[in-house]
């Protein structure tokens, strides 16, 4: 038997504290009778949860962090490359897991890896603004006008228009860049377009979830249900 609350938070639905919320408010049933005490002891295996009338699935999710190294495509299987999910052992690899967003192949970094479809949706839904930080190195002198271009938003030249952003000098060729969205290849289109191509480029962070320094490239680690919470924090 498991705590209502643990099960939902468990499979990403939202945080212990922001579940409290939702099931005192009469939003989740469980076997279609509503279920109003979070601390309501259920069975995953037999009970069939629902939130707002979605089913949420009994299956233990598996999330994991991977740092992920230059070279390595984000993918679950590639014909001719290797993918993030081949540094990976077998055992995990019959997990079902997959990436959460994408890293390119010349960017290394955090890279979350699930097999917890809901907890991925909400990870990556504009709707989250979960923000992500990244450490760039670029050709040329970056100032303030770049930065004051990152807080406005920045056109693309293909007519994409991106969201407020933040530039944080940190040398006259590095910075951090930190951004709620996740279109193509952003953080560097959007350095390109000030005159100040990417040299390398690495994520730090996902919400308030920080790569390991402990985890060298390709090393991995299961992530706990309070770093799952830390993404969206």
């Amino acid at each position: 038997m498991l705590r209502l609350d643990k099960f939902l938070s468990e499979r990403g639905v939202a945080s212990r504290k922001e579940l409290k919320e939702i099931i005192r408010s009469g939003r989740v049933c469980v076997d279609g009778v509503p279920q109003c005490r979070p601390e309501a002891k259920i069975d995953p295996e037999r009970s069939v949860i629902q939130v707002d009338g979605k089913q949420i699935s009994s299956r233990r999710s598996h999330s994991y962090m991977l740092h992920k190294p230059l070279g390595v495509v984000t993918a679950t299987e590639d014909r001719s490359e290797k993918t993030v999910l081949d540094l990976l052992p077998p055992e995990l690899r019959r997990l079902g897991l997959f990436p959460v967003g994408r890293l390119d192949k010349d960017t290394s970094g955090l890279l979350i890896l699930t097999n917890d479809g809901d907890f991925a949706h909400r990870a990556i839904s504009p709707k989250s603004t979960v923000e992500k930080c990244y450490s760039a190195r670029v050709e040329g002198v970056l100032d303030e006008e770049d930065c004051r271009a990152f807080h406005e938003g920045i056109t693309l030249k293909d007519g994409t228009r991106c969201l407020p952003a933040k530039l944080e000098l940190l040398e006259k060729d590095v910075c951090l860049v930190r951004i709620t969205e996740g279109k193509y290849h952003q953080v560097r289109r959007m350095l390109a377009s000030r005159g100040k191509p990417v040299l390398t480029l690495h994520r730090l962070s996902i919400g308030a979830l920080r790569l390991d320094d402990s985890l060298a490239p390709g090393e991995w680690r299961e992530l706990s249900e309070e770093d799952l919470c830390r993404v969206f924090s």
